[in-house]
């Protein structure tokens, strides 16, 4: 039933981001309190499997959309990262910023990704290894609304990865331009 309620979330969340207004009133959105909520959110799995979750990079990055969505994405990041890392690994985020960009990263020690399927892992209900979907749990959701929300910020969600390597994928988000009375969430 838990799986089932997280599968009707994920449609549910992945419906309302295909609207063509997902993003209405855009509000300045401080990536440190992103991040610290994404993290708070997956910790008790993480702690479960004795994986650390190790946070780092710039801080004060200031991004320009809806606070929630953005968690809802690094979430889903960091959840597969802790799924398919082994136990006792590391998992890492790193925030940085270029050429008006803000760069999330997620870096896992997982098996990584073959060649053939990396396009493929954001679509709907994709699995790379299907016999291991009730294994690592999960709606085959995650990436998918990952890349919605990079598409609804005007960015994008890269990846990179190598068989036994494990995977980084990076949520790449336009920079705000912040006038000066405007408070960040």
């Amino acid at each position: 039933s838990g799986r089932l309620a997280t599968l009707v979330q994920d449609i549910i969340d992945l419906s309302r981001l295909q609207e063509p207004d997902a993003i209405r009133n855009p509000k300045v959105v401080k990536l440190d309190n992103v991040v610290a909520e994404a993290v708070d959110r997956v910790s008790v799995a993480a702690n479960s499997r004795a994986i650390e979750l190790r946070t780092g990079g710039e801080t004060g990055v200031l991004v320009r959309g809806k606070r929630g969505l953005l968690v809802t994405a690094v979430r889903n990041l960091l959840d597969n990262a802790i799924r398919y890392s082994d136990d006792h690994t590391t998992v890492a985020l790193g925030v940085s910023s270029r050429n008006g960009m803000a760069y999330i990263a997620v870096v896992d020690r997982g098996d990584g990704i073959p060649a053939e399927a990396q396009q493929r892992v954001f679509e709907r209900f994709y699995r790379t290894d299907a016999g291991r979907s009730r294994e690592t749990g999960g709606s085959g959701l995650g990436l998918s609304i990952v890349k919605h929300v990079a598409a609804d910020h005007g960015g994008e969600v890269t990846l990179w990865s190598e068989p036994g390597r494990g995977a980084t994928f990076t949520l790449v988000i336009p920079l705000a331009h912040v006038e000066p009375e405007e408070n960040a969430q």
